[in-house]
């Protein structure tokens, strides 16, 4: 970070937070934020600058946003209980969650007004951001390159009447003056947005210099290339906090049915009205939301997106509780075996 170093409350210290702290952990210890995570190291900056911490074997699950607190050492001690949390199952075929960012306050979606152009992604990101609780900003980038801008945003803005919705082209810095209201002091914004969308673009835009390099995008099927390799916490020069995440071309849903539920509540309310408490959405009589569908009242696009995301979640909520439970008989077996094997040792 290249200006003076900032204040806990320009890094977005709030109450929620000193509350978790003794008063020998206030006395004792020091407070950071954690802008950097790689494989072997943190680095988390506080009032005393930019430090590199030292990650405890087997520690608990950090990522970038976390709060924590260390000793004169630079050895983290523990991570402070998050006010939210962003996470996704891991890419692949891994059976693990994998963390992407904490303590955001606004989550800004980029999509792009290009070929990338995505409902069914727009909507995977909302439930995140639902789940986590956590106000959702949509910015639709390279509005210079649409001929179709306002029919693309009023899509967007059907999804949910009351988000707030920005078309824009990134590199024009007055049209970037519109996101300046959710950069104020104490607040942490994160973009979330697929490879090639502008985010780079934006944050540079933000920042006012060229903090990221910016790449290309296939002129086949306008996808770009991660010019972003890990996630980081930068300080903008409106006073908020800005985390810059990879492009994620994959982000598979975990434990977000509520999440799901909120993104989608209009589907929600028709199925309260359903005659069967269990109805299937299929061919059941009485169906409110077939009955919507075959009026034009629900898109069945959306229907489907629906369909998709929450059975998406159950799956992949299964199979880690699953996972979880292996692993939890797997340790006790473990330390069975280790504790007769010392009442073996003893006997002889």
């Amino acid at each position: 970070m290249k200006q003076d170093t900032p204040t806990l409350i320009q890094l977005g210290w709030k109450p929620y937070f000193q509350q978790q702290l003794s008063l020998e952990e206030f006395t004792d210890l020091h407070i950071g934020r954690i802008t950097e995570q790689h494989r072997n190291s943190l680095i988390v900056i506080c009032e005393q600058g930019q430090l590199n911490l030292t990650m405890p074997p087997n520690g608990e699950r950090i990522c970038v946003g976390d709060w924590v607190l260390f000793d004169d050492e630079n050895r983290l001690i523990r991570p402070l209980e998050r006010q939210s949390l962003f996470e996704r199952k891991a890419p692949g075929t891994q059976v693990n969650t994998q963390l992407i960012a904490a303590n955001i306050d606004t989550l800004i979606i980029v999509c792009s007004l290009n070929q990338d152009f995505n409902l069914n992604r727009i909507e995977r990101y909302l439930a995140i951001a639902n789940e986590a609780r956590v106000e959702s900003i949509i910015v639709l980038t390279k509005a210079d390159q649409c001929l179709d801008v306002d029919d693309k945003r009023q899509q967007v803005q059907r999804l949910d009447p009351l988000m707030m919705v920005h078309a824009l082209n990134a590199l024009e810095q007055d049209e970037l003056k519109s996101l300046e209201f959710y950069c104020q002091t104490g607040k942490t914004i994160a973009f979330l947005g697929s490879s090639g969308v502008g985010k780079s673009t934006l944050v540079n835009g933000l920042l006012g210099f060229k903090a990221i390099e910016t790449g290309a995008i296939r002129e086949d099927d306008s996808k770009g290339r991660h010019t972003t390799t890990y996630r980081t916490l930068k300080v903008l020069p409106q006073g908020g906090i800005l985390m810059d995440t990879p492009g994620m071309r994959q982000i598979q849903l975990s434990d977000c049915e509520q999440g799901v539920n909120e993104t989608f509540n209009e589907i929600i309310e028709l199925a309260s009205q359903c005659r069967f408490n269990d109805c299937e959405h299929i061919s059941e009589p009485g169906c409110m939301v077939q009955s919507a569908l075959e009026k034009g009242e629900l898109e069945h696009r959306r229907f489907e997106s629906y369909q998709k995301l929450i059975k998406e979640q159950a799956f992949n909520s299964a199979s880690l509780a699953e996972k979880k439970a292996k692993d939890k008989a797997l340790g006790k077996m473990i330390n069975r075996t280790l504790t007769e094997s010392k009442q073996f040792k003893r006997g002889q």
